[in-house]
C-alpha cells in the first residue's frame, strides 16, 4: 500500500510541475505583420482568445497536432529558448519516465523544433535518462505489483535474462533494436531480472540511437513539406534513403550477431502481442 502511495505522489508532484510549466508560458514574441502596423481598434474578446489560443498546450496525438505545435513553439522559442527547451525535456522525461505512450511523436518534435542532429542528441539523452527514471521508479515502488499483474510474462524474460547472462549486453541490444519486449515493460521489469545500471543505460543509449534517428530526421523533414513538389525533391528523397540505411544496417549487425551468441528460442512466440502494444507505446 506505501508503494502505490508513494507512486501516487510521485506522479501527481510531477503532473502538478508540468501543468504549472504550461499554464504561465512567458508572453509570445510578436506577430510580424505585412504593413509592420498595429490594428487601430481591438476588441478585449479578440485579445482574450488570441492570449488563450497561444497558451493551449497538449501532448499531440497525430501529425496534424504535431505540426499545430511545432509550429506554435518555434514561435516561442524565438524569443523563449530557454524555456521552450526546459518544457520540452520536462514533458519528454514525464511521458519516458511514466511509461506513457506518445514519445515517437516527441522525438519528431525534437526534430522539428531542434533540427536533425541536435534533436537526436536531445532525444537519445531524454529517452535514456527517462528510461532509467522508469526502473528507479519500478525498484522504489513496482516491484511486487509488475510480478503480481504480469508472472508469465516477467518469468519469460527472467528465463532469457539467465540465459544470456555472459552477453547481457547485447542480448538487451537486440530487444532495442527487435522490441519482441516492450521497451516500457523492458524498462519496468529491469529491476526485476537484476539487470545492473550501467549496462541498462547504455543499452538504451545505444540501442534507440536508429529508432530515435528515423523520428527526429522524420520530424525535421515534416517540418520542412509545404507541398507535394517538397516530398519528391532530391534532398528529400536522400533524407529518406539515409534514414533507411540507418534503419536495416545495425539491425541487420545485431540479427547476425544474436544467431550465432544469443539464445532466443521461444521470446518471439511470447513476445508477439506485447510487440503489437509497443509500436503504439513508443
Amino acid at each position: 500500500m506505501r508503494s502505490i502511495l508513494g507512486l501516487i505522489a510521485v506522479v501527481a508532484a510531477a503532473t502538478l510541475y508540468l501543468y504549472l510549466l504550461t499554464a504561465f508560458l512567458p508572453p509570445g514574441p510578436r506577430a510580424v505583420r505585412s504593413d509592420d502596423t498595429e490594428p487601430e481598434h481591438t476588441s478585449e474578446d479578440t485579445v482574450d482568445e488570441q492570449k488563450e489560443e497561444e497558451h493551449r498546450l497538449k501532448f499531440p496525438s497525430d501529425l496534424d497536432e504535431l505540426r499545430e505545435l511545432a509550429d506554435l513553439l518555434k514561435f516561442y522559442k524565438t524569443e523563449h529558448t530557454g524555456y521552450i527547451f526546459i518544457l520540452y525535456c520536462s514533458a519528454y522525461l514525464y511521458k519516458q519516465s511514466f511509461a506513457i505512450p506518445g514519445s515517437s511523436f516527441l522525438n519528431m518534435l525534437a526534430g522539428a523544433l531542434f533540427g536533425p542532429w541536435h534533436g537526436l542528441l536531445i532525444a537519445c539523452t531524454l529517452t535514456t535518462v527517462g528510461s532509467t527514471n522508469c526502473y528507479l521508479l519500478s525498484r522504489t515502488f513496482g516491484k511486487r505489483h509488475i510480478i503480481r499483474l504480469f508472472p508469465e510474462k516477467v518469468a519469460m524474460l527472467q528465463r532469457k535474462v539467465e540465459q544470456n547472462r555472459r552477453t547481457l549486453f547485447f542480448f538487451l541490444l537486440f530487444l532495442r533494436f527487435f522490441p519482441m519486449t516492450p521497451n516500457w515493460f523492458l524498462n519496468v521489469t529491469s529491476p526485476i531480472l537484476n539487470i545492473p545500471i550501467p549496462i541498462f543505460f547504455f543499452s538504451i543509449l545505444i540501442g534507440l540511437i536508429p529508432y530515435n534517428f528515423i523520428c527526429v530526421r522524420t520530424g525535421a523533414i515534416l517540418s520542412e513539406i509545404r507541398s507535394l513538389d517538397d516530398i519528391f525533391s532530391w534532398g528529400t528523397l536522400l533524407q529518406l534513403l539515409l534514414i533507411a540505411c540507418v534503419a536495416l544496417i545495425p539491425g541487420a549487425l545485431i540479427r547476425r550477431y544474436s544467431q550465432s551468441h544469443l539464445k532466443l528460442d521461444g521470446l518471439e512466440s511470447n513476445g508477439h502481442q506485447m510487440v503489437l502494444n509497443d509500436r503504439k507505446t513508443r
